[in-house]
């Protein structure tokens, strides 16, 4: 954990100004803050090193992958979006050659789909640019930092995942 003058160096000047009266503290110490930043902070390490894909259309591809034929709920649930996001990004995909939306046999309101050879490129040409935005994304920790990090992370989401829809308790 930083100190509070390494916390100042993170901040923005105006924002270390705010908080040095106590203005925004009750921002820069919550969680939900500081992951909607580091999500910022990692989408645009990902864009600034990988210009063809996005992070989602990544993710989508690797799913594709890893799971040729699969649908779009399903490949919706790996990757942990929404319906009608899959769907955008979906579409992208295909209008970028990088996916095939195929007749289900066994179910013709369903389309399988499958990372097209053009997708398969760009996919093993993406991979090195991957790799330097996560090391990028992570470059303030060591080697058991990182690991106990992402560890936490996971941690965090797989309880998030468990948990009814309404909160805790369950209430809508």
């Amino acid at each position: 954990m930083p100190n509070d003058s390494e916390l100042c160096d993170l901040l923005p000047e105006e924002a270390v100004r705010d908080a040095a009266h106590g203005g925004m503290d009750d921002v820069y110490s919550k969680p939900g803050h500081l992951i909607r930043r580091l999500q910022q902070i990692a989408v645009a390490v990902f864009a600034q090193e990988c210009a063809d894909l996005t992070p989602v259309q990544y993710a989508a591809i690797v799913a594709l992958r890893d799971n040729p034929g699969i649908d779009a709920t399903r490949i919706a649930a790996l990757v942990a979006l929404d319906r009608s996001t899959t769907g955008n990004v979906l579409e992208r995909l295909e209008g970028k050659g990088l996916i095939e939306r195929r007749e289900n046999p066994s179910d013709r309101r369903a389309k399988t789909l499958k990372l097209s050879r053009r997708g398969a490129k760009i996919l093993a040409e993406s991979e090195q640019s991957v790799q330097r935005a996560q090391e990028r994304m992570l470059d303030p920790l060591d080697a058991k930092e990182r690991l106990e990090f992402i560890a936490y992370m996971r941690r965090i989401i797989a309880r998030q995942d468990h948990v009814p829809k309404g909160g805790p308790n369950g209430a809508s």
